[in-house]
């Protein structure tokens, strides 16, 4: 497979086309191992490189690949490496720039389909979307361009979707990163004609990062999964094995009641400190005086309170009964 994919980018290269029958066997041939490899994929953005990146097919294909690759080409699945996301980000940033929109689809679902990708490759999408948003240059979709003179819907999509995504610096919950990235933006675009979703957008983040929670240990590393998975691959210490020597052990003590209570608790994760979603809820709503502090220095960086700004206070205001 690898061999066609190479001879695929070399002809690619000269004519700048993909046809329908070799995006098929592409298809075929990608999936008939069920693995795509790092050589593949690097063929694969080749072929990115020169193709026509309004070509929705090849668009499409592009983003399940080289997601499938780096979600799914090495164990565990649905994590992202440090050394994946140096990798993917020397693609995507070959020539500088992230400029197409198959690339930056790319690394939106890679984030929003994996349960954590490292701090690194977040900061890069973030800031190249912060850069595209600012600048209006960048990657575009049939149906949402991208512009220099206003916030648009396809911007504040592509926002919600990487604020929000389970790989993100807070699985579902706006962090004070993101907060201040939104705050920027405002900034920057205060006297544009940006759409109604961008307001909606800006008040309801900034809100969740003021009056939500995030659980400390609501994602796990690269490191901490590959451990887990490690263990219960090992022949010697997986769950069964694990459970029946915990009881082997349990039985030589006179504590073996609570032995044996301590590790059914053990296998169903309900060791160890539980988390109380309502106690938790109920201190993640209120606002602490750091939060507090944060929100006033934002408010009172340009010496006015705008009207997206009005909105928040209004909007934080009524949710002050909880």
């Amino acid at each position: 497979m690898t061999t066609h994919f190479t001879e695929l980018a070399a002809r690619a290269a000269e004519d700048g086309v993909i046809s329908a029958d070799e995006l098929l066997g592409l298809r075929r041939q990608g999936w008939g191992d069920g693995i795509i490899t790092r050589e593949e994929a690097e063929a694969i953005f080749a072929i990115n490189n020169v193709v026509d990146s309004e070509n929705q097919e090849w668009c499409d294909f592009f983003v399940e690949a080289i997601g499938e690759f780096v979600l799914s080409g090495t164990k565990p699945r649905l994590q992202c490496s440090r050394d994946e996301a140096e990798w993917l980000i020397a693609q995507v940033d070959h020539d500088g720039v992230l400029e197409s929109y198959a690339e930056l689809e790319a690394l939106v679902r890679i984030v929003e389909r994996a349960e954590n990708v490292p701090d690194l490759l977040k900061n890069y999408l973030l800031e190249q979307i912060e850069r595209e948003v600012l600048s209006g240059t960048g990657p575009t979709r049939c149906g949402g361009e991208l512009s220099s003179t206003h916030i648009s819907d396809a911007e504040v999509r592509i926002l919600r979707r990487v604020i929000f995504s389970s790989g993100g610096y807070g699985p579902a919950a706006v962090t004070r990163f993101d907060a201040e990235l939104l705050f920027r933006l405002k900034d920057a675009t205060l006297a544009d004609d940006n759409v109604p979703a961008w307001g909606d957008l800006f008040v309801d983040a900034i809100a969740n990062y003021l009056r939500g929670f995030a659980l400390d240990n609501a994602q796990l590393s690269h490191e901490r999964k590959m451990q887990l998975v490690n263990f219960l691959k090992s022949p010697n210490k997986g769950r069964l094995g694990f459970f029946f020597e915990v009881i082997r052990q349990a039985g030589k003590s006179e504590n073996f009641t609570r032995n044996l209570d301590w590790a059914a608790k053990h296998m169903s994760g309900t060791d160890g400190p539980q988390n109380d979603y309502v106690a938790d809820a109920e201190a993640g709503h209120a606002i602490t005086d750091e939060e507090q502090s944060w929100l006033d220095t934002a408010l009172d960086s340009d010496g006015q309170i705008d009207d997206l700004e009005e909105r928040l206070l209004r909007h934080l205001a009524e949710d002050e009964t909880f």
